[in-house]
């Protein structure tokens, strides 16, 4: 095989590999789940933690600065809470920056309008299971994980609607 050809093969493979890698690490399929909300310690920029949201819908993201997915993310959690905050949704976004001032810089130029958790938080993201980043749960009126879902792209958004959608028309106790 002449040398060139050689290259071009390389570099298509290495190419491809990238491709590959950036699908599974943003892609984020729905995992059923049916646990209890871990009870983990999170500082939520209101004061108090998970406890607060009894009764509510919760969309809870685990997300950090430098997560490229992440910043795709917020626009969506902001149109979430904006648009079911007032049916019983609560978005809670925990930070994973390992320092605070990273965040602080992240939220100054995104500003948002659910709660957010500063860390540190490893300890949450270890009992909730997170493996990459962003990875959102959604948790019904009493307290139970119902879906996981690991990254974030834009065409995830009906998906994620319909299932807060599903949730939000439960009633507690069901």
């Amino acid at each position: 095989m002449p040398q060139h050809c050689q290259r071009g093969r390389a570099t298509f493979v290495f190419l491809w590999t990238i491709v590959a890698a950036l699908v599974l690490c943003c892609a984020s399929p729905a995992v059923a789940d049916d646990r209890p909300l871990p009870d983990c310690a999170v500082k939520l920029d209101a004061g108090g933690g998970f406890e607060q949201f009894r009764g509510k819908v919760l969309y809870v993201d685990f997300w950090a600065s430098w997560c490229g997915p992440c910043l795709l993310s917020f626009p969506f959690m902001n149109d979430l809470q904006s648009a079911y905050g007032p049916r019983g949704l609560q978005v809670v976004a925990v930070d994973m920056d390992e320092k605070p001032a990273d965040a602080a810089a992240f939220l100054a130029k995104h500003p948002v309008g659910f709660a957010v958790a500063a860390g540190p938080n490893a300890p949450c993201a270890t009992a909730f299971g997170v493996a990459t980043m962003p990875t959102s749960f959604l948790v019904d009126r009493n307290g139970r994980i119902r879906s996981a879902h690991a990254g974030f792209k834009p065409g995830d958004v009906d998906g994620l609607r319909a299932e807060v959608e599903s949730l939000l028309a439960e009633k507690s106790g069901s």
